[in-house]
């Protein structure tokens, strides 16, 4: 999702013009900057927390020449979700089975045995094609 597809779902959730929620999103993106720049927390209940996180500057070396050199301390802004926004991401992928009593009656009707023909190269049953080609 791009912030163009956000701004059209803000629009429809809230009731709002593309416009309008364009600014509001715009708005609560520099409100989150401007807290990370003043070394602020932002805690949103729900759905996580925005931090700085210190890294201490350190040796590394050139890829190219192998030779050591020195790399800067960093500020970074970091995200830690909250529990409400882990439970969402993990209930996408969790589906339960389809009771039988919900499969159409056609997926519980075996294939007849007629049907069936040995596929000679791998050694398996496979399903004849109805189709004509």
């Amino acid at each position: 999702m791009n912030k163009t597809d956000m701004t059209e779902k803000v629009a429809a959730t809230a009731e709002l013009t593309k416009v309008q929620a364009g600014r509001a999103i715009d708005a609560v993106v520099e409100a989150i900057q401007g807290a990370l720049k003043a070394g602020d927390t932002v805690n949103l209940i729900g759905f996580g927390t925005f931090s700085v996180g210190e890294r201490a500057a350190r040796t590394g070396r050139n890829p190219q020449t192998g030779a050591p050199m020195e790399i800067a301390a960093a500020r970074l802004p970091r995200f830690r979700p909250g529990k409400g926004l882990k439970d969402a991401v993990a209930a996408v992928g969790e589906k339960s089975p389809p009771s039988p009593a919900a499969a159409p009656a056609s997926a519980a009707v075996p294939v007849p045995a007629a049907t069936k023909e040995k596929d000679k190269e791998h050694g398996r049953e496979k399903e004849k094609s109805s189709k004509k080609k």
